[in-house]
């Protein structure tokens, strides 16, 4: 092919075919092809957009560079779930013991978190000993064992991707729907699964704020795991404040395991059931949303779901004692945690009223400067920075009153982002008379979709 023929043809608003993108990838991941053409290309690919069988051709291409999980020998069904990210999101801790402990197989493959986003293997890590760095032979013999293995992105799976992504995020193009969905697709089919769940956030926190932003990844991946036979459903759910009381990465733990024994906070555990609902449904476990919810509430209840979670941290040689005795510590003093943190701050009410707009990106980037995220890849983690949200959307509150706790790394700057915290909410007077309507925070679900939608 002619690269300039290429770039130009793109530029102008032309197409490719599936197989001509998949050789133009695998010409980028030999080298034969430079990085300036390819950024080119995909600057061009950003502005005019890309079709749905260009896109197509960049998931395979992705996919194939690589090595896929082999759970073909493994009896019952493997079901994973994918997030878009967001703050406080925590849902995987949960949802992979609820599913693994009905015989679903789960295997997890998981990212760090970059930006105002956590990352999984980042709370997992605040797990004294966990091991995430699991070959694809260790995580299929793993789920074959106990039925669950949570990982990250090894050498061997869609190196194309990892080369992509890289030079996507040095040159401006990671905003681009058809260019995320395949990456995203990429990864979650080289894990050998049947059926995936998304979890496709919205709102102030998320990466696709507006509906109809979601609604179109949403579709687009849907589209993606239908063609390669992965039935794929989409859960949307609100990022317009944090998921939970708790972020940050010890934090995180804390209220997953809070979680898991039955003490989770409500938006949590409603996010939570819901998204294991869809998973059960697509394992054929249940056949309907509603009996889906009742078997995840009753993997809390009856103590499977907890105890999964310690099998899955002991067989990858992470340190269960350290979690119960945190937990028998937690009952006698709820201000207890796992790691005590260099730094507290509380953040205070300016003024009374009702907390009626977050903005939870912005709050994401606090958590990150305190220590619980990195800027860029080489940042170290701070376990016990974060975040603790005592008010959220809907409460009232008083002058004067705490509505956060920061926790901070030994050189954050506490006043800063103590005020940056409090200017992230907007507070209103509470209604002077019956008749005025008071704020009602946003749904925790936003809704769902099962088909991609025709453009």
């Amino acid at each position: 092919m002619n690269p300039y023929q290429f770039i130009r043809k793109k530029r102008d608003g032309g197409s490719h075919s599936k197989q001509q993108i998949i050789d133009w990838v695998q010409a980028f991941t030999s080298g034969e092809l430079p990085d300036y053409q390819m950024s080119a290309f995909l600057m061009a690919g950003v502005l005019k957009g890309f079709t749905p069988e260009e896109t197509q051709g960049f998931m395979e291409a992705m996919l194939f560079s690589g090595e896929r999980m082999d759970l073909s020998d493994i009896q019952g069904p493997k079901i994973d779930k994918h997030s878009t990210g967001g703050v406080g999101d925590k849902t995987s801790l949960l949802l992979a013991p609820i599913l693994a402990s009905q015989g679903v197989i789960v295997p997890m493959i998981s990212g760090r978190g970059l930006g105002h986003t956590g990352g999984t293997l980042d709370k997992l890590a605040s797990i004294q000993g966990f091991r995430t760095d699991l070959s694809l032979e260790q995580a299929s013999h793993q789920c074959l064992q106990i039925g669950v293995a949570m990982m990250g992105q090894t050498e061997d799976i869609a190196p194309a991707d990892k080369k992509l992504y890289a030079l996507r995020d040095a040159t401006a193009t990671v905003e681009s729907i058809p260019l995320i969905a395949s990456s995203i697709m990429s990864k979650k089919c080289a894990e050998g699964i049947e059926g995936l769940v998304l979890d496709v956030k919205v709102g102030t926190g998320a990466f696709m704020e507006t509906e109809q932003e979601a609604r179109e990844l949403a579709s687009t991946m849907i589209q993606l795991g239908k063609s390669f036979g992965v039935k794929t459903q989409v859960v949307f759910t609100d990022m317009n404040q944090p998921l939970g009381r708790l972020v940050g990465n010890g934090l995180e733990v804390e209220e997953s395991i809070l979680g898991l024994l039955g003490n989770g906070p409500e938006d949590l555990m409603e996010v939570t059931h819901r998204l294991a609902a869809s998973m059960f449904q697509l394992a054929g476990k249940v056949e309907s949303i509603d009996e889906g919810v009742t078997l995840s509430k009753e993997t809390i209840t009856n103590g499977e779901a907890w105890a999964k979670f310690l099998t899955l941290v002991e067989t990858q040689q992470g340190d269960a004692d350290q979690l119960k005795d945190w937990i028998q510590e937690w009952q006698k003093d709820s201000t207890v945690h796992l790691y005590t943190p260099s730094q507290f701050s509380s953040v205070l009410a300016p003024q009374a009223g009702v907390l009626t707009h977050c903005d939870c990106k912005e709050l994401g980037f606090i958590a990150t400067e305190l220590g619980a995220g990195r800027a860029t890849m080489e940042d170290t983690i701070d376990p016990a920075a974060g975040i603790e949200c005592l008010k959220k959307l809907g409460e009232s509150v008083e002058e004067g009153e705490p509505i956060a706790l920061l926790h901070g790394h030994k050189d954050a700057p506490m006043e800063v982002l103590s005020q940056r915290y409090s200017a992230a909410w907007t507070l209103q007077k509470e209604p002077s008379e019956a008749t005025e309507q008071r704020f009602s925070p946003p749904p925790v679900i936003h809704g769902f979709m099962t088909k991609e939608v025709a453009k």
